[in-house]
């Protein structure tokens, strides 16, 4: 719990480290109490690979943005606006920095635990959601997620198998259309359409 809520507390310890996916080179700024500080998470980077970008448009949402790597990236192979929320502000502080970075200027970063800072509704909500912040901290991003969905929005969540994915699979359905877009070494995509 930790990485999410005391890291101001936390000696800061400044790294960088670059990395290449969709065909370009990305530097991001990373530090002690942040998720994945070494490198870019397989997760993640399995997400940005399994999304079509060409369907990507308008407003995005990036909920547990961490240092802004799904927004940065996105942001410089589509033509979408995006934001990135939460509650790590160490983590918001470096996605700032990492957006100047790497000369992103069409996204904002701000503080908001899930959804409480959130005003707009948006096109996609993108999320590879804080596990280890507990089940209720992933439900409320996922299953609440549909309220600030535009009609016919689209989620997209990563998630691993052996941390619920099946069973968070069969609740999304409830409220989403749902489609596991790729499975890779334990990670499921799913795609969540709004119905």
């Amino acid at each position: 719990m930790g990485q999410y809520f005391d890291n101001e507390k936390l000696k800061s310890e400044l790294n960088i480290f670059k990395t290449r996916i969709l065909d370009r080179e990305y530097s991001f700024y990373t530090d002690n109490g942040v998720f994945s500080k070494n490198k870019l998470d397989f997760g993640t980077r399995t997400l940005l690979e399994s999304i079509d970008i060409n369907e990507i448009h308008g407003k995005v949402l990036d909920v547990g943005c961490g240092y802004g790597v799904i927004d940065i990236i996105l942001s410089k192979v589509t033509n979408a606006s995006f934001e990135g929320i939460d509650v790590n502000l160490r983590a918001l502080h470096l996605a700032s920095r990492n957006a100047k970075l790497n000369n992103v200027s069409n996204v904002k970063f701000y503080e908001s635990n899930v959804y409480k800072n959130v005003k707009s509704k948006y096109n996609f909500i993108i999320t590879n959601p804080p596990i280890r912040a507990g089940k209720s901290v992933v439900y409320d991003i996922v299953m609440n997620a549909r309220f600030h969905l535009e009609e016919n929005g689209i989620l997209y969540i990563v998630i691993r198998k052996e941390q619920g994915a099946k069973s968070m699979l069969r609740d999304l359905q409830n409220y989403y259309k749902t489609e596991v877009i790729n499975k890779n070494k334990g990670f499921f995509v799913i795609k969540c359409i709004l119905h």
